[in-house]
C-alpha cells in the first residue's frame, strides 16, 4: 500500500472530501501537479480544472473546481474551492453557461488586461470542460 497523507478539500458551500489519499492530481495556475506523501511544502492558486484524489481506502474522486488555492505541509494537503462539484454531480447546463458568461466578458472587455484575464478565464473553462469529456 502506498504512503497516505491528509487531504481536505473544502468549498464555501461544504466540505467535500476529507480522506487518507495516496496521490492528488490538482489544477494549478501553472498547469496540472501531483502532490504525494511527502511533497515538498507548496502554496499556489488554482484554475478551473478536475481534482482526482486517489483514495487509501481504495477508488477515486474526481471534482471540478472553479479556481481557488492549495496549501501543501507536512500535515497533508489543503484545497480551499472558490465552487467545487463532484464530477458525477455536474450540470453540463450550467457549465455551457459559465462559458457564455466568460466568452461575454471576452467581447465587452474594453481594457487590454481585463481582456487577457477574460481569455484566460474562458481558456481555463473550456479546458475543464474538456477535462471532464463533455
Amino acid at each position: 500500500m502506498a504512503d497516505g497523507f491528509k487531504f481536505e478539500l473544502v468549498s464555501p458551500e461544504r466540505l467535500l472530501l476529507s480522506e487518507q489519499v495516496s496521490a492528488v492530481l490538482a489544477p494549478g495556475s501553472e498547469g496540472y501537479f501531483t502532490a504525494m506523501a511527502g511533497h515538498a511544502p507548496l502554496m499556489t492558486t488554482l484554475k478551473p480544472g478536475v481534482v482526482q484524489a486517489t483514495l487509501v481506502s481504495g477508488g477515486e474522486r474526481r471534482i471540478f473546481v472553479q479556481g481557488g488555492f492549495a496549501d501543501i505541509n507536512p500535515e497533508g494537503f489543503t484545497l480551499l474551492a472558490e465552487h467545487a462539484t463532484p464530477v458525477e454531480e455536474i450540470n453540463v447546463a450550467d457549465l455551457e453557461q459559465h462559458i457564455r458568461d466568460a466568452e461575454e466578458d471576452v467581447a465587452d472587455a474594453e481594457d487590454g488586461a481585463v481582456r487577457l484575464k477574460a481569455e484566460r478565464r474562458l481558456a481555463d473553462l473550456r479546458n475543464a470542460k474538456d477535462a471532464l469529456g463533455l
